[in-house]
Formats: structure tokens, C-alpha cells, sequence
């Protein structure tokens, strides 16, 4: 297991002895809607990530979500409040 941005990867399986391997990270399920969305039931959900924030589509959120790093994130809510 190793860490990078404040999420814990772990190596995949599959990668026995490997040194070079796939790993993967735990993303938070606390996603929640977004406070733009008022009443809407179809909205973007945001989720916090150690390293910056995470956005789903609350229609589909089996399809997964969009990582952003901390400065994207910050520059995007920067524009978005303008």
C-alpha cells in the first residue's frame, strides 16, 4: 500500500511480485447534492477527496465520477461563485 495526495492506493492482485503494477485508491462515498441544485432531484453531487474533490451525475451514479485535484477544484468554485 502506498499513499499520494491523502488517498491510500493498494497494488492490484493481479500484479503478484511485480514491482510496476496497476494500483488503485478508495474514493469516499459521501457524496452530497449540490446547494445550486435547490430542489432539483437531478443534480451534480460532490464528494471531498484528501487531495481535492469528486463530482457525479446524481442520475447515474453507478457510471462513476470525475477526480479533481485541490487547485482545479478551488479555481472552479472561484469561477462558479462570480
Amino acid at each position: 500500500m502506498s499513499s499520494h495526495d491523502g488517498l491510500n492506493f493498494f497494488k492490484s492482485s493481479y500484479s503478484g511480485n511485480r514491482a510496476e503494477c496497476v494500483e488503485v485508491a478508495h474514493v469516499p462515498t459521501g457524496f452530497r447534492k449540490s446547494s445550486y441544485s435547490g430542489q432539483e432531484p437531478n443534480c451534480v453531487e460532490v464528494a471531498d477527496l484528501p487531495c481535492g474533490a469528486a463530482v457525479r451525475d446524481s442520475k447515474n451514479p453507478a457510471k462513476g465520477h470525475f477526480p479533481f485535484p485541490a487547485v482545479e477544484w478551488s479555481a472552479f468554485l472561484g469561477s462558479a461563485r462570480r
